[in-house]
């Protein structure tokens, strides 16, 4: 599982995603799954992240899912029209 760190911000926003991609490469199966639940502290980079994430999954053949994201990080991926390419990984 990949987990999401407690702020997540545009400072954070690049090492995040390299950090995320890294373990992706590195992570067996074919499904990526991320853990948003350490999220206290985000902005709407979080969900640039994510998204990259989810590419980055993709592109390796995986599936990816993101369990527990916050209403908030949620509720601003519906008004950006995303919130359909971060499935929850309880669905």
């Amino acid at each position: 599982m990949l987990v999401l760190p407690a702020e997540l911000m545009h400072a954070q926003a690049p090492a995040c995603s390299r950090m995320l991609a890294q373990a992706l490469r590195s992570e067996p199966g074919t499904r990526a799954v991320a853990d948003a639940s350490p999220l206290r502290a985000f902005d709407s980079s979080a969900l640039a992240v994510l998204l990259e994430c989810r590419r980055e999954a993709l592109a390796l053949g995986k599936s990816f899912a993101v369990a527990h994201l916050p209403a908030k990080l949620r509720q601003l991926a519906g008004l950006y029209g995303v919130a359909d390419l971060l499935p929850d990984a309880g669905a």
